[in-house]
């Protein structure tokens, strides 16, 4: 093992560094797909694999971070610990169970402090079925021209009416209406896009290679920026399945959430990346969490994006306001603490050995 704090990173170029120098003392097979954009430093970006383990094997455990872009602050970390976790390393392998850790699902957001990708795409509302109507958010569209006022910070005729509108509907209603997803306002917050993105694309690629002849899959996709600070909720991510909700709480305990029966800090959400796993290995048994590890309140989190997003839409904005907007981005989404990041690898190493001891009990187990 490594000292925890060591493990986190303070850029992304130096996350993804120590993610493959990780991986390749860890003798994984590495591959690197490359973004078209540079990074804020110039730096190349990259959504970068470790194999752990046989290809194509039987019984495969995916570990994914950055999917919200800056949220990979927290998640490289537990991906660069692991790597260098010999005895969850022998665990796995014991148990015949192969780890593939995707490193940067948006390296873009990642790199550029943003949570949304280089086409202002939220990755986890961009797996609807494209070929179809898309959902219609008729919470957002009351909402949209609040979020994003002329000026930042807004003025308090905007606080007013949003703190209104909070206190008339209620948090649940409003955090519904603003993060559910979107496919209507290009500009707006938790928009999901209106085709495939590069990290959308991609992650396909890659699920396609890996997960081809496996017959169980698990997966532990990691998150912040919900719920009290440092605290891991095990969100079920999957289909409306009772079947795979129950398995899920047979792995990760009685204390997995769920989006479908309300018990989630998450609201119920649209175009969610796990879509792509049903494609990619439509003969496996998938279970699957998010780990979503809590850092401010939500009014915060929502607050904080809004001024990410009016930020990019007047990139002439003061270098100072610019900077106090990235600042209290990354703090909103990344708590650089060591005490933090010692329960973030705590629980995170807690729900890696049980994903293998579940995929290890078998794909014809009862539910």
């Amino acid at each position: 093992m490594i000292p925890i704090p060591q493990a986190f990173s303070a850029r992304y170029a130096q996350a993804r560094v120590k993610f493959l120098e990780a991986a390749a003392t860890a003798g994984t097979r590495i591959a690197s797909h490359n973004h078209p954009l540079p990074g804020r430093d110039g730096e190349v970006l990259a959504m970068d694999t470790a194999l752990d383990g046989p290809e194509q094997s039987e019984r495969l455990l995916i570990v994914s971070s950055a999917c919200h872009g800056v949220e990979g602050y927290c998640g490289s970390g537990v991906q660069v610990f692991a790597l260098h976790d010999a005895e969850w390393r022998a665990r796995a392998r014991d148990a015949g169970v192969a780890v593939l850790y995707i490193h940067a699902l948006n390296p873009y957001g990642f790199s550029h402090l943003r949570r949304v990708t280089h086409e202002n795409v939220d990755l986890n509302r961009n797996f609807p079925d494209f070929s179809q109507p898309l959902p219609v958010n008729e919470g957002y569209r009351r909402v949209h021209e609040l979020l994003l006022p002329a000026a930042w910070p807004p003025d308090a005729a905007n606080q007013a009416a949003v703190q209104t509108l909070i206190e008339r509907e209620g948090l649940p209603l409003w955090q519904a209406a603003v993060s559910g997803g979107q496919y209507e306002f290009a500009d707006g917050l938790f928009f999901g896009g209106q085709a495939p993105t590069w990290s959308h694309r991609t992650l396909r690629a890659v699920l396609a290679q890996h997960a081809g002849r496996a017959q169980q899959v698990a997966w532990i996709d990691l998150h912040t920026g919900l719920g009290p600070s440092g605290v891991g909720e095990r969100i079920y991510a999957g289909r409306d399945d009772a079947a795979a909700v129950v398995r899920a709480r047979r792995w990760w305990g009685d204390e997995v959430t769920s989006i479908y029966d309300g018990s989630s800090t998450s609201a119920l959400l649209t175009g969610l990346m796990w879509n792509a796993i049903y494609d990619a290995a439509p003969q496996a048994q998938f279970t699957g969490i998010a780990l979503e590890y809590g850092t401010e309140p939500i009014p915060e989190i929502i607050d904080a994006l809004r001024g990410d997003h009016w930020l990019a839409l007047h990139p002439g904005a003061p270098a100072e306001l610019a900077a106090q907007i990235k600042a209290r981005l990354l703090r909103a989404f990344y708590t650089d603490t060591d005490a933090w990041k010692g329960q973030i690898v705590s629980q995170a190493r807690q729900a890696l050995f049980q994903a293998v001891d579940g995929l290890a009990q078998g794909a014809g187990s009862p539910a």
